[in-house]
């Protein structure tokens, strides 16, 4: 029950409103010293509540002594809800026309601020996503890139190690060998549209943080590195043990030629 409460908060409910409405729609007309009774409220705050449910149009109301109450049914103010909403989005994106402006860079720290950036992101996409990630951290935009492909986005997606993921374009990168102390973070990449960029990472050991931009060099650069980890993947298809025996299992041989030494 706390959890279908904090989803009609969302709806512009607060709190008392929000526990009369549920006990509304689990019984048709009841009176309000009978709502009272069922969410253990004064009725005078009762009654303030359902004065408001109607004029939210959430409510119906029978006249009579007593007035009897009766919830309007959950799919038709829904369905309300994203008609007004629809129609103010309408005109606020008609009317409000961002200026004109250098590319920005915004900083996101914490877990929860980094996932609202990935899925708003991604639920904003209009034609394509690229997304680098480990799979640990799939479970995060799974279900936001699943509603992007069935809208038509192309959606493609890298995992840095095996996920469970269904959706059309998943390609797994194998996992380097790299030194303990290089993987104390799980970075991760999102590009949408070939434009904007979330840029950043997971981790225990850190506070997981990212950068947001739209800079058109850090999309260049996140496309390129889609295209170099695709070409690197059908490579190691064709030639893999080639490649192995040339320069180690993890090209251990070749990287350490190149290997950026920590201080």
């Amino acid at each position: 029950m706390s959890d279908l409460i904090e989803r009609l908060k969302k709806l512009g409910l607060n709190e008392l409103e929000a526990k009369c409405y549920l006990e509304l729609h689990r019984q048709a007309r009841m009176t309000g010293y009978e709502v009272a009774k069922r969410v253990s409220v004064s009725r005078t705050n009762v009654y303030a509540a359902l004065r408001s449910l109607a004029d939210k149009g959430l409510c119906r109301t029978i006249e009579g002594d007593p007035v009897l109450y009766d919830a309007v049914p959950v799919e038709q103010v829904i369905d309300c809800l994203r008609f007004d909403f629809e129609q103010n989005a309408d005109v606020l994106v008609r009317e409000l026309k961002l200026p004109l402006r250098e590319p920005a860079f915004f900083h996101w720290q914490g877990e929860d601020k980094l996932r609202m950036a990935l899925v708003r992101l991604v639920a904003n996409a209009r034609s394509s996503v690229l997304v680098d990630i480990w799979s640990e951290d799939v479970p995060i935009v799974e279900r936001v890139l699943t509603d992007a492909e069935k809208r038509g986005v192309d959606v493609r997606v890298v995992t840095l190690g095996p996920s469970a993921v269904r959706l059309k374009n998943v390609h797994v990168h194998k996992r380097m060998n790299w030194p303990e102390e290089e993987e104390r973070d799980r970075s991760f990449s999102v590009l949408c549209d070939e434009r904007f960029a979330l840029i950043g990472s997971f981790g225990d050991a850190i506070q997981p943080a990212a950068l947001e931009t739209d800079h058109p060099a850090v999309a260049r650069m996140l496309v390129n590195a889609y295209y170099h980890d695709m070409i690197m993947m059908e490579m190691e298809k064709d030639f893999g043990d080639k490649l192995t025996e040339a320069y180690g299992e993890h090209y251990d041989a070749l990287t350490g030629r190149f290997r950026i030494r920590r201080p």
